[in-house]
């Protein structure tokens, strides 16, 4: 199966995993470890990394090297909100380029606000990131960000914190065949289940963070994502049988078979 390429560079793992909502650093650490995931996303309006000198850093509980960290603009709604946090981002990890943009229409539903999301969008490629973009699950919009130069599409399955897994798997598939650039499904996710779904629908990857995070087991939900992941992977790649309704088609062969008539 080949890997994910985003931005030029390849990765094994297809689950990126946020870091907000655990108990605490250490819990985020060991959960992180468990779904085996390469790309974790920060938010930085909300986690400390090092912007803060009196709390406690996050990066101070993550293996050095051993993540791609994707900033990411959660809780912001306009788009000089976003591109100033993601500038911000920049000059704490020493001119990172890769980031995931979100600009969220309101605080009740946390859907994206897509015209502002496009402003943002415009203004970060311009000056050079590697830009990840949360949007709506809308075909037009998807191929807008991608024909501005985003390097991966991120559309909702449901709502954010939702846990209401892929409510529109249609429109999933009409981003996934346009689209020459990864799409992630981002937002909604509650369980491994909704994981396979995604990635048997042919998705790229799979971001999450509530499903493991608000897990009653973290770390246990974590390596069940990621098995599903793989799983949903390996299940698209080999391709499903068709559907055949109201026409039952044995799994045995029936050549040869004898017959009542021939006894």
């Amino acid at each position: 199966m080949n890997q994910l390429v985003i931005a030029n560079e390849v990765y094994r793992s297809r689950l990126l995993v946020g870091t907000g909502k655990y108990q605490n650093f250490d819990e985020t650490a060991k959960a992180l470890d468990a779904s085996g995931a390469e790309i974790v996303t920060v938010a930085i309006r909300r986690v400390n990394l090092g912007q803060n000198a009196n709390e406690p850093n996050l990066l101070d509980f993550l293996p050095k090297n051993r993540y791609k960290l994707l900033p990411n603009t959660a809780g912001c709604y306009s788009a000089e909100e976003a591109v100033r946090t993601l500038r911000l981002a920049r000059e704490l990890l020493d001119g990172h380029k890769l980031v995931k943009l979100e600009v969220l229409g309101d605080p009740n539903t946390l859907f994206p606000n897509v015209r502002e999301t496009l402003k943002a969008a415009e203004i970060l490629v311009a000056e050079g990131f590697d830009v990840m973009v949360y949007t709506s699950d809308d075909p037009i919009v998807a191929r807008e960000f991608e024909s501005m130069g985003c390097c991966a599409i991120m559309p909702l399955a449901s709502l954010i914190g939702s846990g209401m897994g892929i409510l529109n798997p249609w429109n999933l598939q009409l981003i996934i065949e346009q689209s020459k650039i990864p799409v992630l499904v981002d937002a909604g996710v509650g369980t491994a289940s909704d994981a396979v779904v995604a990635m048997e629908l042919g998705c790229d990857g799979v971001l999450t963070n509530s499903a493991i995070a608000m897990a009653k087991q973290p770390v246990l939900m974590a390596a069940a994502m990621k098995q599903a992941v793989e799983a949903g992977r390996a299940a698209y790649v080999a391709g499903r049988m068709p559907k055949r309704f109201y026409s039952a088609v044995p799994s045995s062969p029936s050549e040869g078979v004898i017959s009542s008539g021939r006894l």
